[in-house]
């Protein structure tokens, strides 16, 4: 009973995911394009180290550029995982919630990742207002996936230890 309110919460908490983490690529597309386009007149007056690297980003601070590419990581893993999560969970195989919980796992490392360089930027300074959304996104949907993924985890210990107690799976 429940690992059935695991599934369910954790089927609910994959599809608020899905839609942050498509919302958080967005955004981070945006940056990602609105550098490239204004990075060569903009980086053109820059010294050379600061000229090499191919996308210079003309908003925000020096950890802008980290947190976009990671974002952007983040946000692909993320969304894919949480689809492909959310179809494991809806076929019910203990191996489908071993597939969803090990892929949640590695998006919420990717998030964490991602949510400490938008900390970062916060702790240097200023920023726009799209590149805050974008922070404030990655900050909750780490929190979201943090909980999807323990209740992925908990939904997978009650499914094994109720097919242990039943002798299902022993040789």
């Amino acid at each position: 009973m429940a690992a059935t309110s695991m599934k369910s919460a954790a089927s609910v908490l994959l599809l608020l995911n899905l839609l942050i983490y498509f919302v958080v690529i967005v955004i981070a597309g945006w940056a990602v394009n609105h550098a490239i386009v204004r990075s060569r007149e903009t980086a053109s007056v820059l010294t050379i180290p600061a000229r090499i690297f191919p996308i210079y980003f003309p908003v925000g601070n020096m950890a802008t550029g980290f947190l976009v590419i990671f974002s952007l990581i983040a946000g692909i893993v993320g969304m894919t995982t949480s689809a492909t999560g959310y179809l494991n969970i809806t076929e019910g195989g203990i191996s489908n919630l071993h597939a969803a919980a090990a892929s949640s796992l590695i998006t919420l490392l990717l998030t964490f990742l991602a949510m400490g360089l938008a900390c970062k930027e916060i702790e240097i300074g200023w920023t726009g207002a799209n590149l805050r959304t974008l922070e404030v996104l990655l900050i909750f949907v780490s929190a979201t996936q943090l909980f999807c993924t323990s209740a992925l985890h908990a939904g997978v210990s009650e499914v094994t230890a109720d097919r242990s107690a039943y002798g299902i799976g022993r040789v």
